[in-house]
């Protein structure tokens, strides 16, 4: 693993160590954190050969919303976690599914890392649905998400809705980013997840190890309190096309619901 543009002088090239992930500082993480951050980006990156970009989402650069790609389940538990340590704990928001908190384990770390829990999916087997209930919060995710970022807290969401395994193009992709970013006039970084080990024009399969890219902040107009579809569907085009770029895919100006 590669990494370049780290956010703490204790590696200024190369990659981050077993050791050096053991004894990164997280100043922000009390003492069951940080064994919860350090654990998982243990595991994480073992699956991450390479990161670049990293100086966008230092910790002065917050609030910001964070916009992957997604060709994998196991992203939304391996590069949080990573992400959080390079950031010296300081955490970004992720937006997730709330299927992945019937994980045994993975409930209590995305209650940790403070994840904002989407309800919308149908659970597998379908008996579990009755469970979901219990991870639903007063304030819908949309509202959460907005009021880390009046907050000066990092938001991270995967535009695409769900897993895409499709090697060369991106899904249509939700306006959820676009318009979070007009309500608050919060920048958008845009992540870029790529699949050095597959084979070209292979589908993605679960557990292949990635190159993260983190590009330039899409900046939007000034915040509006309720921008007009137009608003929207220009922004998420710049997002979609910057993702899709780092990412090594090709994107289509065809959008679905948000």
């Amino acid at each position: 693993m590669t990494v370049s543009g780290l956010l703490h002088p204790a590696v200024a090239e190369g990659a981050p160590s077993a050791r050096t992930i053991l004894s990164w500082p997280l100043p922000e993480l009390g003492i069951v954190d940080r064994v919860l951050v350090r654990g998982a980006a243990l595991a994480g990156s073992r699956h991450v050969v390479s990161i670049a970009g990293l100086h966008h989402i230092a910790p002065d650069r917050d609030p910001f919303i964070l916009a992957l790609n997604h060709g994998t389940r196991l992203e939304a538990l391996m590069v949080p976690p990573l992400l959080f340590l390079l950031r010296s704990g300081r955490r970004i928001h992720f937006m997730a599914d709330w299927n992945f908190r019937l994980v045994p384990g993975v409930g209590l770390l995305y209650r940790r890392a403070g994840v904002i829990t989407i309800v919308r999916k149908p659970a597998k087997p379908h008996f579990l649905n009755a469970l979901k209930p219990l991870f639903m919060a007063p304030s819908p995710p949309a509202e959460q998400a907005r009021q880390h970022l009046l907050a000066g807290r990092a938001v991270g969401v995967f535009p695409e809705g769900t897993v895409n395994r499709d090697p060369r193009a991106l899904r249509r992709g939700r306006l959820g980013a676009a318009r979070l970013a007009l309500q608050t006039g919060v920048p958008v970084v845009p992540v870029g997840l790529r699949y050095p080990a597959v084979s070209p024009g292979a589908p993605v399969p679960e557990g292949s190890p990635m190159a993260i890219e983190i590009g330039s902040p899409v900046i939007p107009p000034a915040a509006m309190e309720n921008p007009g579809h137009p608003d929207i569907l220009a922004l998420h085009r710049r997002i979609m096309t910057a993702i899709a770029r780092l990412s090594g895919k090709s994107w289509q100006f065809r959008v679905q619901g948000d």
